[in-house]
């Protein structure tokens, strides 16, 4: 229950700063309880929103000659368990189940940073043809490109940390499906977009703060959105 009724599923609108500051916590104790043990941790007693079946991505980075560099980044789109153990199943398949790296180390992890999103239902567009391109605010929006078995993912970080336009975010979600980067203008491919809520550590194991992507986007590019 939460507010007094039932939770159909985690609305990231619905957290709090210290329900994002738990799920950080919760996926960094996660691998570090199975990289130094073995053993998989049980969710913490919770209530409340963190029970409802939600969608998370954990992405973990690695401190590298002064910069921080992906290691390993899975989520779900579709909420299948409760929020707080999902972070559990995606913070270890991020760390050990990615295909694009080796399995993180004990080793490493006094150099990892990691960061939760919290995502909501993904939606489908309305539009079609470039008309797609007006629907998406950088930021604020995911993407998710589908079209037979072809499906491709995109985070609201990504365009940020590559300071791309709409246009550009829109193209990169239809390579990231293995699709030609003009997929998206086709009536044929389905595009939704999600919201998502944001919590990551400053540092290894520092204090945990929520980003406000839309301005991260304005101050780093230098961009403006009509």
């Amino acid at each position: 229950m939460f507010c007094g009724r039932m939770v159909a599923y985690a609305d990231p609108s619905l957290l709090s700063l210290d329900d994002g500051v738990l799920l950080v916590k919760t996926a960094r104790r996660a691998v570090e309880e199975y990289l130094l043990s073995g053993r998989v941790i049980e969710p913490p007693d919770v209530g409340g929103v963190l029970q409802a079946k939600g969608m998370s991505f954990t992405t973990i980075r690695k401190i590298s000659e002064g910069e921080y560099k992906l290691r390993g980044c899975i989520g779900y789109l579709s909420p299948i368990e409760p929020l707080i153990k999902n972070v559990i199943t995606t913070a270890l398949a991020a760390a050990l189940e990615d295909p694009r790296f080796e399995p993180v180390s004990a080793e490493e992890l006094d150099q990892l940073v990691f960061e939760v999103s919290v995502l909501s239902l993904p939606k489908v567009m309305e539009s079609t043809g470039r008309e797609r391109v007006l629907e998406v605010v950088i930021g604020r929006d995911g993407l998710v490109v589908e079209y037979r078995i072809y499906k491709g993912v995109l985070l609201p970080e990504v365009p940020i940390e590559y300071c791309w336009d709409r246009e550009t975010f829109l193209s990169e979600t239809c390579v990231k499906a293995g699709m030609t980067p003009d997929c998206w203008l086709s009536s044929k491919v389905k595009v939704k977009t999600f919201k998502a809520r944001v919590f990551k550590e400053t540092s290894p194991r520092g204090s945990i703060v929520e980003l406000d992507l839309v301005r991260e986007y304005r101050e780093k590019c230098h961009a403006v959105q009509p």
